[in-house]
């Protein structure tokens, strides 16, 4: 199988989102730092309860999903549908905005390690408008993988090839009617430790290192620690080596929706018009109608 290689590193950029939330965003960090059918990519990561603790109080989606997977610690999420679910260490929450959702995510802690990321993945039009809905997958129902040479492999959307052998991850395209096909994955390497996954051919890829660094490619394209690589299109397969102090990163990879998107904050849309009606219909009370 041909290599991919890198098309461009995104340095993950300082900000911060809800009521003061500090985190780090690559994906999403400029309006040209997207990769069909991701939007945007967040990880957030502090023992300072001052960094976390006003979360992020009730607020509007519409048009794509969220994916939360958590680390450490545990938020709570609330939604306009009556939902409330508990996201634990290493749990993900997987909810599709829809034609509309109003929630909150908030911190059950008060001090303590807060860590994980979230995802935004667009929706195709056809899906813009369906209701809402969301799933909780606690750390115990997602498949984890030791791989041969060591480190592990955690699968989280999709379906992984390991070691000469397909893993389903908790969450995949047939039983979840994803039309985008997500692959999820967190890679956990060893010093010096080599990683290979295919890579459905026509999608888009990309890997985020959050610890340690990597290479990737026949290149040995660096990948520091806090970087994403967004891969071109050309090539079935993607491979990663462990630096000296070993990497952990994420894998994901899509089918693209190939559609016109705007987006205004949290409304993620096909058109300007829509957009407006999205506001509207939230200034309105009707984000969330039937």
């Amino acid at each position: 199988m041909t290599p991919r290689t890198v098309d461009h590193v995104i340095r993950a950029l300082a900000t911060s989102d809800g009521a003061g939330v500090k985190l780090l965003r690559s994906l999403g960090s400029r309006q040209d730092a997207r990769l069909d059918p991701f939007l945007m990519l967040d990880e957030f990561g502090t023992e300072n309860p001052d960094d976390y603790i006003a979360g992020f109080p009730s607020h509007p989606h519409r048009g794509f999903e969220t994916v939360t997977y958590m680390l450490d610690g545990h938020m709570e999420h609330r939604d306009h549908l009556g939902h409330v679910g508990n996201l634990g260490p290493g749990g993900v929450q997987w909810m599709t905005a829809g034609r509309g959702v109003i929630h909150s995510e908030m911190p059950k802690q008060d001090k303590g390690r807060m860590r994980g990321f979230q995802l935004w993945i667009n929706l195709p039009a056809a899906e813009k408008m369906k209701p809402a809905h969301y799933r909780d997958i606690p750390a115990a129902e997602i498949p984890v993988v030791a791989l041969a040479q060591g480190g592990s492999v955690k699968v989280i959307a999709g379906t992984a090839q390991i070691d000469g052998k397909a893993t389903a991850g908790a969450i995949n395209s047939g039983a979840s009617r994803l039309s985008t096909d997500p692959l999820y994955l967190d890679v956990q390497l060893a010093a010096g430790k080599r990683f290979e996954q295919p890579i459905t051919a026509g999608y888009n890829a990309l890997a985020y290192v959050y610890e340690g660094s990597a290479t990737t490619g026949d290149a040995a394209t660096a990948l520091p620690t806090s970087s994403a690589a967004l891969f071109g299109t050309e090539g079935e397969r993607v491979s990663f080596t462990a630096g000296k102090d070993g990497a952990r990163l994420l894998l994901l990879a899509g089918k693209p929706i190939r559609e016109p998107m705007v987006q205004y904050g949290p409304f993620v849309m096909n058109t300007r018009a829509e957009i407006e009606q999205a506001m509207l219909d939230y200034q309105a009370g009707k984000l969330v109608a039937a």
